[in-house]
């Protein structure tokens, strides 16, 4: 395993490589370990790349969307806020830069994750700060935001971009890949297209997704998360939520209080497990999946 750490592209990256002009402020993720690739990173360090540098190919990897690190690492990933310097190569499909030099500069949680990537679509995209705000785009790869209370967001285009920060907002993408996130309370977001991402950090969030391999992730308390795609992920940290998958194959965790409801087919017939965190070894926080008896078991990977 070399030092530069490589992610899998899904597009051509920007051949040029050029010097930073100063530190680059973007967002990481990284595996449980604080591992990318292999490689083992660790807050307060800086690290250098000996060697070319190119998007996608070499270099130390980081995004300055946070919303496109769940390109490449899944909702319940590690975050960090670093730092770029040296040479700096540019992904042109998206946010993500490859630089000589990284410094890992704080630890973040999936909240901050959220509110800087609705600060950062905020900044640089269609947006609106009113309450009851409503947006809606049709083309690939759009991009929409919100702050006021009671915003609602559509985009029927593939990997598109939703977020909002205001309470009571209402996100709903039903193209592939899309990634909706929201941080106010009593938000609403629902996807239909395969692999969405959703993301909700208030109180009482309804997050559904009805594509394959979808990953849902709350941490409000009172949250509620349901998934018909197959393999689909769902995680709730905060307490008192309920997660529900309708497909087979699907792995789902809870916070302290909350209930889990997993399919699962028996031989002859679809059938629910259910289970409840705090009662029958079942542990807050901890990924399950269910076997084709009903039983609910810890899930590997």
């Amino acid at each position: 395993m070399t030092q530069a750490e490589q992610h899998d592209a899904t597009q051509a990256p920007t051949e040029t490589t050029t010097a930073a002009a100063g530190p680059i402020r973007a967002y990481k993720a990284f595996d449980q370990n604080m591992q990318c690739r292999g490689f083992q990173f660790d807050v307060g360090q800086t690290y250098e790349h000996d060697g070319p540098v190119k998007a996608c190919e070499s270099g130390f990897h980081a995004c300055e969307n946070p919303l496109d690190v769940w390109s490449y690492y899944p909702l319940d990933s590690r975050y960090a806020v670093v730092e770029l310097g040296g040479d700096v190569s540019r992904h042109d499909g998206d946010s993500k830069i490859a630089a000589a030099r990284i410094t890992i500069s704080a630890e973040i949680a999936l909240t901050q994750i959220i509110s800087d990537g609705i600060a950062y679509l905020m900044g640089r995209c269609q947006g609106a700060r009113g309450d009851n705000s409503q947006l809606a785009a049709s083309g690939d790869r759009s991009q929409l935001a919100a702050s006021g209370g009671y915003s609602q967001l559509a985009a029927s285009g593939n990997g598109s971009q939703l977020a909002a920060s205001g309470y009571g907002s209402q996100l709903a993408a039903s193209g592939g890949y899309s990634q909706l996130a929201a941080s106010g309370y009593g938000s609403q977001l629902a996807a239909s297209g395969n692999g969405s991402q959703l993301a909700a950090s208030g109180n009482d969030s309804q997050l559904a997704a009805s594509g394959n391999d979808s990953q849902l992730a709350a941490s409000g308390y009172g949250s509620q998360l349901a998934a018909s795609g197959y393999g689909s992920q769902l995680a709730a940290s905060g307490e008192n939520c309920v997660c529900v998958a309708a497909s087979p194959g699907s792995t789902a965790r809870a916070g302290a209080g909350g209930a889990i409801a997993l399919t699962y087919h028996d031989g002859k017939r679809y059938r629910i497990a259910v289970a409840y965190v705090g009662e029958n070894g079942i542990e807050p926080n901890v990924d399950y999946r269910v076997t084709d008896a009903g039983a609910f078991v810890k899930a590997q990977g």
